[in-house]
């Protein structure tokens, strides 16, 4: 991979995933620290949260890792809108669910929410997911359907947005 190709890569994910998984969430954090709910210090149920919460938040990076590295393997592109894939990817997880990066950083967003005890970081977690939801169906499957046509609305057909399905799909 070239050295220009890395660079857009870590641009679009300081511009999108780093925002809405570092940035946001502190800024939440600090903004509602004296409403917002925590762990008991020192409980075995901070310590359970805790753990769970790294556990919860590695397992959503990991899968937001693989997506990242197929639409630069596969799909020739990146995760932001402006430099979109050039190829479809409809492999390794996208065989099971249209938009696993996304189930990524929400999985991210809930592990954080379980790891600081926060009920404003799982709000954040829940309006993501709305927010997604409605650009996916405004901007992102128009603009999949225009690019990729016919191999997209196959796709789209066969595989669900976010329920993934049993099986793999083998289009």
């Amino acid at each position: 991979m070239s050295f220009f190709t890395i660079l857009r890569h870590l641009l679009a994910i300081l511009l999108l995933p780093f925002m809405v998984v570092v940035v946001i969430p502190r800024w939440l954090l600090r903004g509602w620290a004296l409403s917002d709910t925590y762990w008991a210090v020192g409980t075995p149920v901070e310590l359970i949260g805790r753990v769970a919460g790294v556990l919860i938040f590695l397992a959503g990076f990991s899968l937001f890792a693989w997506c990242v590295s197929l639409f630069a393997r596969i799909g020739e592109g990146t995760l932001a809108p402006w430099d979109p894939t050039r190829r479809l990817v409809a492999v390794g997880p996208y065989r099971y669910v249209r938009n696993p990066m996304i189930t990524g950083v929400v999985t991210m967003l809930a592990g954080e929410a379980v790891f600081h005890g926060s009920r404003v970081l799982a709000t954040w977690g829940a309006t993501f997911v709305f927010i997604n939801y409605v650009f996916f169906l405004i901007f992102e499957e128009p603009d999949l359907e225009s690019r990729f046509g016919e191999d997209y609305r196959r796709y789209k057909a066969n595989v669900p947005r976010w329920i993934p399905r049993r099986t793999p799909w083998n289009g």
